[in-house]
């Protein structure tokens, strides 16, 4: 100790300045440990996700576990950052400690589309070296920064000047130009905002409220709910058309989910339906697209009479309320029942979840894996790898792959499977998740006759996502009316997507155009056939 005490400088400002140097040295260190994590967190997501990509979901939780890495992600890289600002701002102190700079990847260029604003710094009116004024230009460095411009209000003056005939004392005025509703105040983009916000943000219109309140554009919760009113009822002729080309497609995909519906005193459980025309799978040329309904109950009534009309392929869950679809002797044609194998996959996975299991077991609680289910899992899984690598691929391709590799593990997975529930009670949970598929088998192994038939179903699950995640900000539909509208809403939303097209865009160009379109060119109009106007690349300072 004594030691240590003689080595200290008596200098007051020797003393100040060893200790900037020691703090320096301390907020380097704790930057370089935060990049560390940051950098190890990263690397954690990015295995994840590969052994995604390559073996599948381990895990029905994958997905969860996905997001919640990105969050954790997340807030590493912000504290990393800020570590990195302290201990540049602590080094600039001092002399003896290097500054830490983080290795960042290389940042893409900014997109080309987006508006330049050239800002000229001047240059010197004399040489920096000698004075002379001799000077002639050699180049320029250009720094881009990225900016947004906050959100600005306008209104639009329509005006139609009058004028007089001297020789017949008419007057002459130029129509009125066409609005996106009769007698509408509103603009398109404006109506535009506001849809998708209410369906694809899932921003309740009471906050949307709020929200142009603060901006000094006061809009009442009826005035809003009157404008979205107004979009569905523009919008149905789209949607009719979204409607017949997905019921013209040979085979769909179909699920529901639930939806609260405000009652009296309470909420009532509706059902959101939807039926999802995607053939990229087996590279077929039709556009997706996706339609939903929405009912109040979940009888079977209900996807009856959406398909009433339709033949094809169904793939979708083993819900009873499907069971009459697939009879016999149908008037408009057979449908054919293709389950879903991710979720029989499911019924035995979470019998197999060695990892719930140890968490089940340390909070004291009994959790047995099933030997079984583990290797139901693992043959499945061998069958989904297959499927993977003639994802894209054209029907005629995916169905000699799948008579060649995929049959012989089907066969061999039926054997094994119907060997096994012998030996199993009824009441045995593992016999109940064998039961799933075995009763249904010949619906299971359609995909070994037909190339168009996928897997899964996960082409409506994922439809239906969006909805999921509204349900936590918007809580319920008011009424069976707005549940109808929501339907028409996500149809359009989702199809937009589907197609890779920018929801809110696409609205507020449709709007703005609907009104005066011809009839017979509106499908000119839909997702996959829609042009947006490519805005101007250069704007001049």
């Amino acid at each position: 100790m004594d030691a240590g005490r003689e080595a200290l400088p008596d200098d007051v400002e020797a003393l100040k300045a060893a200790l900037l140097t020691a703090r320096a040295e301390v907020a380097v260190a704790r930057a370089k440990a935060s990049d560390d994590q940051a950098m190890i967190a990263h690397l954690k997501l990015e295995i994840a996700k590969l052994n995604r990509q390559r073996f599948g979901p381990h895990a029905e939780r994958t997905a969860r576990l996905l997001d919640q890495m990105e969050l954790q992600l997340e807030d590493l890289e912000a504290s990393a950052t800020s570590d990195e600002i302290a201990a540049e701002m602590a080094a600039a102190q001092t002399t003896a400690v290097a500054a830490f700079t983080r290795q960042r990847p290389a940042r893409k260029p900014f997109p080309e589309h987006l508006p330049r604003e050239r800002i000229i710094v001047p240059g010197p009116s004399a040489c920096l070296c000698c004075g002379g004024s001799r000077l002639a230009k050699l180049g320029e460095d250009v720094t881009e920064t990225l900016e947004a411009v906050p959100r600005q209000w306008k209104v639009i003056q329509h005006v139609r000047e009058k004028f007089t005939c001297r020789d017949c004392e008419k007057i002459s005025q130029a129509p009125a130009p066409f609005h996106v509703i009769p007698r509408g105040w509103a603009g398109p983009s404006l109506l535009a905002m506001i849809a998708f916000e209410k369906f694809g943000q899932h921003q309740p219109l009471n906050r949307q409220a709020e929200r142009y309140a603060r901006e000094g554009v006061p809009l009442s919760l009826s005035t809003l709910a009157d404008q979205v009113g107004a979009v569905c009822a523009v919008m149905q002729p789209i949607f009719e058309r979204i409607e017949a080309h997905v019921f013209a497609a040979e085979r769909l995909h179909g699920d529901d989910t639930t939806v609260p519906v405000l009652a009296k005193g309470k909420t009532d459980t509706g059902r959101c339906w939807t039926y999802v025309r995607d053939d990229r799978p087996c590279a077929g040329p039709a556009p997706p697209a996706a339609v939903f309904y929405y009912s109040r109950n979940r009888r079977g009534e209900h996807p009856q009479g959406h398909l009433a009309r339709w033949a094809g392929v169904l793939q979708a869950d083993a819900y009873g309320g499907y069971d009459a679809l697939y009879a016999a002797g149908r008037t408009c044609g057979q449908i054919f029942q293709a389950p879903c194998w991710a979720h029989g996959r499911r019924k035995f996975f979470e019998l197999a979840d060695i990892a719930e299991a140890a968490r089940c077991k340390s909070r004291g609680k009994t959790a047995v894996v099933s030997p079984i289910a583990v290797e139901a899992v693992r043959r499945i899984d061998a069958l989904f790898d297959i499927e993977r690598t003639i994802n894209g691929c054209p029907a005629a391709e995916r169905l000699v792959v799948r008579q060649t590799l995929s049959a012989p593990r089907v066969a061999e997975l039926e054997t094994w499977m119907r060997e096994q529930r012998a030996k199993l009670s009824r009441h045995d949970p593992v016999a109940k998740a064998l039961d799933y598929m075995l009763t249904r088998w010949p619906a299971f192994t359609r995909f070994l006759d037909d190339g168009r038939v996928c897997l899964t179903n996960n082409a409506a699950e994922r439809a239906l996502r969006g909805i999921a995640l509204g349900r936590k900000a918007w809580l319920f539909c008011g009424s069976d009316r707005g549940g109808e509208r929501a339907a028409v809403m996500y149809s359009l939303i989702v199809t937009c997507k589907l197609n890779d097209v920018d929801p809110q865009a696409w609205l507020a160009d449709v709007l703005a155009r609907i009104a005066e379109y011809p009839a017979q060119q509106i499908d000119d109009l839909l997702p996959w056939n829609w042009r947006p106007v490519s805005p101007s690349k250069d704007i001049a300072a």
